[in-house]
């Protein structure tokens, strides 16, 4: 096959990922094998495509590898093997080794935005789908597709404000085809309503943590849409003013309902919190997460170098609660609840050096490009600096890195988001090429 096939099955690829990953069971897992399959086989038809790649794929590849040898060597020193839930994690230390490889796959074949926003807004809409279905039709109490209700409703939530990124993108994709009056798609109303979709379904979750995000996340994205040219998306006509409006509205309604389950648990956490520090009950959703992560305080304090390791974390923590210091629930999860509490417990001061560059590396190198001078480049920019951001807001009260998911969500859409960000810079730099070469050549014409 040619290499323009190659690049556009890698580009519905990394679009399937992201449509899958929390509405198809093992979607998180089979899409990348597949992935990894495919690039196996296109390997002779890249070529000399392997120039693209520079030093910061480079530095990426340095903190995926580095995430992944700490981990297995934390196993190493241990003996125990991380499981994960439903023993759904048992290929967690390896599955950083396969991001670094199709990074740098990625990277040489260069997958189309259009697709992955595409299978953004799928994902997006799809999850809100179905967290409709079991919250009005089932009658659940917390919508979670058959899996964890926390990563549901918090990756969930990353991909409706993802979605409103891909409403800017395919604005000004359009705004700036028609001015070579050129017919583009007209499928940014769908973004919308797939960004709907996923706060839907993070409120019918019931993930108070991604609550607490979304702030921030939103804030985001309107900073996205401020610095972009006026002439691009600005400003906005009467049609999407109300429609944001309409959305924020109906978003109130919903939290209001009874049905959704918000103001009861939000009600219920002040309460929990409350009686945990009166000390009269430490039973609760907060009240065990506090006993978590006091235990972990601790337990960094006693070994704050390499920290306890796989399995004798838990066993520590067992200990501490078959002496009357925590509460006996905590015994029932293997992670405490915060993927910078337990990592330091876990793995000292040398894994949150390690986790720092696991989410600094991807943080710096979007950064460097929101004041691109192209717009899709920059709102790209702005799309892969909100993966960390929600990923370390998400990662406060919840092990998201230990979560089958989690770590394969964080890693799948940041590296999606930069392969395709860094062909939208070379197509831009090759667009600025051609027009200085036709700008040129039209001096010389009228100097002659």
């Amino acid at each position: 096959m040619s290499f323009r096939t190659w690049q556009s099955i890698s580009g519905w690829l990394v679009g399937a990922f992201a449509a899958c990953l929390i509405v198809v069971p093992w979607g998180y897992a089979v899409v990348p094998l597949v992935a990894s399959g495919v690039a196996a086989v296109s390997i002779p038809s890249i070529g000399h495509r392997w120039r693209y790649l520079d030093h910061e794929d480079a530095l990426w590849c340095l903190a995926l590898l580095a995430y992944a040898a700490l981990w297995l060597w934390d196993v190493q020193r241990t003996g125990v093997w991380p499981v994960g839930e439903g023993d759904q994690g048992v290929g967690l230390p390896l599955w950083p080794l396969l991001a670094a490889g199709l990074l740098i796959w990625l990277r040489c074949v260069g997958p189309s935005p259009r697709q992955w926003w595409l299978g953004i807004a799928a994902g997006a809409l799809a999850a809100g789908g179905i967290a409709l279905f079991e919250c009005l039709v089932l009658r659940y109490s917390r919508a979670s597709n058959g899996m964890n209700a926390i990563p549901f409703g918090n990756i969930a939530l990353l991909l409706g404000c993802l979605s409103l990124l891909a409403a800017l993108w395919s604005w000004s994709r359009r705004r700036r085809a028609s001015r070579r009056h050129v017919q583009t798609p007209r499928w940014e109303r769908l973004a919308l309503v797939a960004a709907l979709g996923g706060f839907l379904a993070s409120l019918l979750s019931g993930t108070r943590g991604g609550w607490i995000a979304l702030p921030l996340l939103l804030g985001l994205c309107y900073l996205a849409w401020r610095r972009l040219p006026v002439g691009t998306v600005r400003p906005a006509t009467p049609w999407r003013r109300f429609a944001v409006i309409m959305g924020l509205l109906m978003m109130m309604v919903l939290t209001a309902m009874p049905i959704s389950g918000v103001t009861s648990r939000l009600e219920r956490a002040v309460e929990d919190f409350q009686a945990y520090q009166q000390g009269e009950e430490r039973d609760g959703s907060v009240g065990l997460r506090l006993e978590m992560w006091r235990a972990g305080y601790r337990l960094f304090l006693e070994r704050p170098l390499s920290g306890w390791g796989e399995g004798r974390l838990e066993a520590a923590r067992d200990a501490m609660v078959a002496r009357g210091d925590l509460h006996p629930g905590v015994s029932v999860f293997d992670q405490l609840h915060s993927d910078t509490v337990d990592t330091a417990a876990r793995r000292g001061l040398l894994g949150l050096v390690v986790l720092g560059l696991f989410y600094g590396v991807p943080l710096w190198l979007f950064y460097r490009r929101l004041g691109h001078e192209e717009v899709g480049v920059r709102i790209l920019a702005v799309a892969g600096l909100l993966i960390p951001v929600a990923f370390l807001e998400f990662g406060l009260t919840q092990s998201m890195l230990r979560d089958v998911r989690g770590l394969s969500g964080y890693m799948g859409l940041s590296i999606g988001c930069w392969a395709v960000m860094r062909r939208e810079e070379w197509v831009a730099r090759r667009r600025q090429r051609r027009l200085a070469r036709a700008q040129a050549l039209g001096a010389v014409r009228a100097d002659e």
